[in-house]
């Protein structure tokens, strides 16, 4: 076990906060705004005491429910795009007042996929984030559900908070929901006890996590152990615990459940890249670039490529699949789809007379690739 101390999230200088949807909203699912002026209180105390904080805030679908006129949270795409076109301004509004209040000003970020994949958009994001803090504004991040397709999101705004927490190089992450902490057991039977502190994700193959998210949010206690470990395996420490104890947890309580770190910081492209739930297309390749890719950390030249799927262009991700059909990296493709399948099995020379000096040689560069399963192809 990790000696991880609470009162680091309680003094972290850059501290990335993550609220739920459930936590945000009656149950009805309108906003609720008491709750949004404990947690506001909460930060503006984080940011009193001169330390900074990014948050990730769920609930624009939520809050487009009830003006609507709808029951419960749709189902169809089109009207969770409405919902969230009306609820995103109803939020911010709640948010941008309640933080005046405290004298804090806050900032929209509605960030996309494409937003942290592709080269010069993740690093305008970058700098977005960074010159909102240089202000001593508070951003209020989310994902643009408004355009926003099924295929291309992130899935749910845990994974987004932890990519988040790494791409502003945050000190700690702290997940807010609506429940307590994990527990050895489903927190309603009798016997479940808190576990205060995960070293690694591993030590909880024994624990029911499987608990589903509410009627207005889309994440549970899966997503959110999924998001602490892509934060910790990026140096960043997470705390999960309940919306309710924000104002303890960020004062250094001991409250929640901790999650240590169990790597280093690492290109945060890479990271993004490897998290991210969409994918292009995919490169099917042969046993020898497989071999290149994992053992020697080379770029995937053109030539060992054996076939395309998928229809993409250049600059998007895709995944990079053994013969077996394992994907083994991903990485951002330097062809469109129709040029690299004219491209297949051509070596380097023979490419450059038919292309010429422009042709730069490289299906995916190795800077922009990332190792998913280090699986090894036998000779």
């Amino acid at each position: 076990m990790s000696d991880l101390a609470a009162d680091w999230f309680g003094s972290a200088p850059r501290v990335v906060v993550k609220v739920g949807s459930s936590s945000l909203t009656t149950p009805q699912g309108a906003i609720d705004p008491d709750r949004i002026q404990s947690l506001v209180d909460a930060l503006a105390g984080v940011r009193a005491a001169g330390r900074e904080v990014v948050l990730v805030s769920s609930g624009a679908i939520a809050a487009g429910i009830s003006p609507l006129g709808l029951k419960r949270r749709p189902r169809d795409l089109a009207t969770q795009q409405a919902a969230a076109s009306v609820g995103q301004g109803l939020l911010v509004a709640h948010y941008t007042r309640r933080f005046l209040e405290h004298g804090w000003r806050v900032g929209q970020v509605l960030l996309t996929v494409d937003d942290v994949t592709r080269q010069g958009l993740y690093r305008n994001a970058y700098r977005t984030l960074a010159k909102l803090l240089d202000f001593g504004v508070i951003p209020i991040v989310n994902e643009n559900d408004t355009v926003a397709t099924h295929e291309i999101r992130f899935g749910d705004n845990d994974r987004l908070a932890a990519l988040v927490a790494h791409l502003v190089h945050a000190d700690a992450l702290v997940l807010l929901s609506d429940v307590d902490a994990l527990h050895t057991d489903h927190p309603s039977r009798p016997g479940a006890r808190r576990i205060p502190e995960v070293a690694d994700a591993t030590e909880l193959a024994g624990v029911d996590i499987s608990r589903t998210g509410s009627a207005v949010g889309t994440g549970g206690m899966v997503t959110k152990v999924q998001a602490a470990e892509i934060a910790t395996s990026a140096g960043i420490p997470t705390l999960l615990t309940s919306a309710a104890n924000a104002a303890s947890a960020l004062s250094g309580a001991d409250v929640g459940t901790r999650f240590a770190v169990t790597g280093k910081r690492r290109p945060t492209r890479l990271l993004w890249l490897q998290h991210a739930s969409y994918t292009a297309g995919q490169l099917h390749l042969d046993a020898g670039a497989v071999r290149a890719l994992v053992e020697r950390n080379a770029s995937l030249l053109p030539v060992g490529i054996t076939a395309v799927e998928g229809e993409f262009s250049a600059g998007e991700p895709v995944n990079l699949v053994t013969p077996e059909g394992a994907v083994t990296a991903r990485g951002l493709v330097g062809f469109d789809a129709a040029d690299l399948r004219r491209m297949i099995g051509k070596d380097s020379r023979e490419l450059l007379s038919a292309l010429g000096e422009d042709y730069e040689g490289v299906a995916v560069h190795r800077d922009v690739l990332v190792i998913l399963n280090r699986h090894r192809e036998k000779s």
